[in-house]
């Protein structure tokens, strides 16, 4: 798109707009994640700010914009003798989802620097990125060792690229901006609190906004630069603002009473920490700017609050970010004084103080987006009549019962699949990787990535006469080259296939059931897994939630799930194998893990326990690790879930021996088909 959309001519999305311009404003804030659904014009925002960046002062020819005033000492172009230097536009620059490490960081070039001594450098998009914007869409898909450098580089203002003992190192001070679709899967809970800023977005529920949201959009398709020529003056106005604000930023005062507010508040609400406090101090600073003021009032500080600290609260990853305004305000209000905290500037008016006169200031701001309503649904109950467990005709809806709340998580036993992945990188299953300890040496596919030093030097060493070496630099071909191979832990999917039929809601079980299914669904949150979700009850099996990455929206499905009527075993089991089927088409690299949570019984039908019997037989013939998580209870046991385990060729676990507490082993391996049989470990 050569004409961005104007930036002043989004319609509504007041917290997102407001946060970006604070970045703007300053940098130092630490940037800011963009939450929300599909279509709520995330990406447009964020493509429309670097239009209105003032012009960025950069050395003629120098790859990693060196600011000319000051020119960095450490400049692999450089050295840079400080002088006049040229003027362009800011930057934006996009890092796509499936970037490689060089591409995000750069690549030297091995064979010159082993044969040559070289350092031949090939910036990557953090210098690119230096004095401008990085957008990361869909922050939340990309993997976790490209997040781990790109906020390193953030906080440091610098990038290190370290090939076997080259180094480069080069400025990279950039607006970070990253945006999300929840639904899709969690950043981590550390990735999270790097982030300055967070905000969430939801589309209007105004149909008179909505209107002007299609109106514009309209507009500026049918022609682009007519549409943005009608917001010149706005865009003009903004920009101007930003560098008034921006000039006027050193000069702002955060007075002890603002800091004790600050203080108080991210003590208040429990934040890890003090980075919350610290971002917190730079956005009241920038807030007041942006406002033109030179001290920090308590509006600024509550506004801060709530930018910077809802995804700083969150405990686990099935807390929705938020911010309990009424405890922030009584927060505020106990911590103000007398003093500048609260305003004491007597040469401003007091319409100042109490109006916000500009739709992008910091009124209106902050809390937390209107929910949405998940609509999961229970099993099809249908409009015939269900029979029971007891085999007894039942009328519509008289099998099921009410959704019961889940038992409090617990740390599981670890699951893993046997053998050796090469799926995406996690922390379940081991696997072949990128990162990890290094196992051997291969010759390169494609670009070399992780050199294997001495597997390269013993390579080359029989061919230094033929070559004619005569100094003491070693003669290095490319044929020579090896890529190291490393072995570390990949990420599977997770499919949990939950029994809710009548039998399992007998004796209160279902509470204790949905506790450990919750218990690993965290656990597979921490080994960054995608989950799946089947259930079965009554006649059919249902996809509960398709795979995703975003484990907490399987917790959502769970815990509104109905329970009665017969056991299906056999066409939950069927279900499961076909979403395995589709998913290995759509991403054949990553391994699975069947989760089979019930007490074995299969009810209703003809012949229902020699039908789940060939069901499971099916993942034993596709080699696919499974586990049944026995639910059965009482003084007698029937045992059918273990031997539903010896045709899965799996493992059975009770609840108990799931506990990662007990007195069985620390470590539980799942049994590959390869092995069959059950076992069952005494806890």
């Amino acid at each position: 798109m050569s004409t961005p959309f104007p930036f002043t001519a989004v319609v509504g999305q007041d917290d997102l707009r407001l946060a970006l311009l604070l970045n703007a404003v300053s940098p130092a804030v630490g940037g800011v994640l963009v939450r929300g659904e599909k279509g709520t014009a995330k990406s447009t925002a964020v493509r429309a700010l670097s239009a209105l960046l003032p012009q960025v002062p950069v050395v003629p020819g120098c790859r990693f914009s060196c600011d000319p005033a000051r020119p960095d000492a450490g400049c692999p172009d450089g050295p840079h003798e400080p002088g006049a230097g040229a003027e362009r536009p800011a930057r934006m620059v996009e890092l796509p989802v499936g970037a490689s490490e060089d591409r995000l960081v750069g690549a030297l070039d091995i064979e010159r620097a082993l044969s040559e001594g070289v350092k031949a450098f090939e910036p990557g998009l953090l210098a690119d990125a230096h004095r401008g914007i990085l957008y990361v869409d869909e922050v939340n898909l990309l993997h976790d060792h490209l997040v781990d450098l790109l906020l390193d580089a953030a906080a440091m203002g610098a990038s290190y690229v370290e090939r076997e003992g080259v180094s480069v190192r080069h400025a990279s001070k950039f607006l970070l901006v990253g945006t999300m679709n929840p639904e899709e899967g969690e950043l981590r809970p550390q990735l999270l609190d790097r982030f300055g800023l967070t905000v969430e977005v939801a589309a209007s529920r105004e149909p008179d906004q909505r209107v002007e949201v299609v109106r514009r959009r309209l507009a500026y398709d049918d022609d682009p630069a007519g549409f943005t020529a009608r917001w010149a003056d706005d865009e003009a106005e903004v920009r101007g603002r930003i560098a008034a604000a921006r000039e006027l930023l050193p000069s702002v005062r955060l007075g002890d009473g603002a800091l004790r507010q600050i203080a108080a508040t991210c003590a208040a609400f429990e934040v890890d920490g003090m980075r919350a406090d610290i971002v917190m101090a730079r956005t009241a600073t920038a807030l007041a700017a942006w406002a033109g003021r030179t001290d920090v009032q308590a509006e600024d500080v509550r506004q801060a609050a709530l930018l910077a600290l809802p995804h700083r609260r969150r405990r686990n990853p099935f807390d929705a970010p938020g911010l309990d305004e009424d405890k922030l305000d009584e927060t505020l209000e106990e911590f103000a004084g007398d003093d500048e905290s609260r305003g004491e500037n007597d040469n401003e008016s007091e319409s100042e103080s109490d109006e916000d006169p500009d739709p992008d200031g910091p009124g209106g701001g902050g809390g937390q987006p209107p929910s949405e309503p998940d609509g999961p649904q229970g099993g099809d109950t249908g409009t015939q009549p269900e029979a029971g467990e007891g085999g007894q005709p039942q009328a519509p809806g008289a099998g099921e019962q009410q959704p019961v709340r889940a038992s409090e998580p617990f740390r599981t036993k670890v699951l893993s699949v046997p053998g050796l992945g090469e799926g995406a990188a996690g922390r379940r299953s081991r696997a072949r990787t990128e990162h990890g300890r290094t196992t051997g040496a291969r010759r390169p596919r494609g670009a070399l990535t992780k050199l294997h030093l001495a597997a390269t030097v013993h390579a080359a060493a029989p061919h230094q006469r033929t070559r004619g070496r005569s100094g003491p630099g070693l003669v290095v071909r490319r044929d020579d080259l090896r890529q190291a191979t490393r072995e570390g832990r990949e990420g599977n999917l997770v499919l949990f296939v939950v029994d809710a039929s009548g039998s399992m809601a007998a004796r209160q079980r279902m509470s204790a059931v949905k506790g450990a299914v919750l218990s690993l669904l965290l656990d597979a949150y921490q080994r960054r897994d995608k989950v799946g979700l089947v259930t079965f009850r009554g006649t059919t099996a249902e996809v509960a939630l398709p795979p995703t990455s975003s484990v907490d929206a399987a917790a959502v499905r769970l815990e509104s799930l109905p329970t009665g009527g017969r056991t299906p075993l056999a066409a939950g089991l069927l279900r499961a194998h076909e979403v395995l089927r589709v998913e290995r088409l759509r991403d054949p690299a990553r391994r699975a893990l069947v989760v089979v949570v019930t007490d074995g019984r299969a009810t209703g039908g003809t012949e229902p326990v020699a039908l789940a019997g060939r069901a499971a037989r099916l993942f034993a013939a596709d080699g696919v690790a499974s586990v049944v998580v026995d639910c059965e209870s009482g003084h007698v046991r029937l045992g059918l879930a273990g031997q539903l385990a010896g045709e899965l060729g799996g493992t059975a676990v009770t609840l108990d021996e799931l506990r990662a507490d007990s007195i069985a082993g620390l470590v539980r391996e799942v049994q590959g088909g390869s092995q069959g049989g059950s076992k069952r470990r005494a806890a």
